[in-house]
């Protein structure tokens, strides 16, 4: 299978709750930072360190279920699951952030909070769904987003069979 292939196969969505805000240029800003969410979950599900690594801040931190409570510092921690479990499924994957709720900090800084659902075939053909809890924080610098913390609660990564 072609990495364009897979990158077709494991995709990202968004379900949205109604709630405007009513501002156009707020609401504009919102959306940025769930598209840039969006990308950086789509690095993830395809195994895409290169990707991850342009999208997250250098000295990104984060509490995650695969650091058993301990506070993670940097990308090194999460290259080991990309180079031996992500980078190499060949399943289709779907991810759904419902319900992502933005905090605007500022011009320069944002926090998304969302429910994330995985859907992937287990071991034995299965389909099997998988949830977490996550917030990320976002600072723009030189007009771009990076991920500089985030928090996941519920799930690994990394699909289990």
């Amino acid at each position: 299978m072609s990495a364009q292939q897979l990158r077709q196969q494991r995709t990202v969505s968004v379900q949205l709750a109604g709630n405007n805000s009513g501002l156009e240029t707020e609401e504009a800003r919102k959306q940025e930072i769930i598209k840039v969410t969006e990308q950086l979950i789509e690095a993830i599900n395809n195994g895409d360190f290169e990707a991850y690594t342009k999208i997250c801040d250098p000295g990104l931190t984060s509490f995650e279920p695969e650091a058993l409570g301990n506070l993670v510092e940097g990308t090194d921690f999460h290259r080991f699951y990309f180079e031996n479990a992500l980078s190499k499924g060949k399943q289709p994957i779907h991810t759904i952030l419902l319900n992502p709720h933005v905090h605007l900090i500022g011009d320069e800084a944002a926090c998304i909070a969302y429910i994330r659902l995985t859907q992937y075939i287990d071991g034995g053909g299965m389909p099997r769904t998988m949830q977490s809890e996550e917030t990320r924080i976002w600072h723009r610098r030189d007009s771009k987003w990076q991920n500089i913390h985030f928090h996941r609660s519920g799930s690994p990564t990394v699909p289990t069979n």
